[in-house]
């Protein structure tokens, strides 16, 4: 009884595990199309001149295609951030 008690609560323990790895994983990507860093929270900034009446905008994250799948593939896109120089991949439909 006891070790099917135990086998249960492994199990449990684990899909748990498992569902928290896959929503920061998916936080993580939300936050990188928004333009966020999620390591140092970097945003777009934006400037303004007021001599030429021009905005000014520098991005925080930039998105590199690394392989298209064509039509019905996926796309792996490479996210960098110019303030950590972190570097993440992600498969996106």
């Amino acid at each position: 009884m006891q070790t099917l008690v135990f086998l249960l609560l492994l199990f449990l323990i684990v899909v748990f595990s498992i569902l928290l790895f896959i929503k920061n994983k998916h936080s993580r990507l939300d936050k990188l199309t928004k333009g966020i860093c999620p390591n140092c929270g970097a945003k777009t900034k934006t400037f303004y001149n007021e001599n030429t009446k021009t905005t000014f905008k520098s991005e925080a994250i930039t998105a590199k295609v690394l392989r298209n799948g064509g039509c019905s593939g996926v796309n792996d896109i490479e996210y960098n951030c110019k303030e950590c120089g972190l570097k993440e991949v992600y498969s996106q439909v």
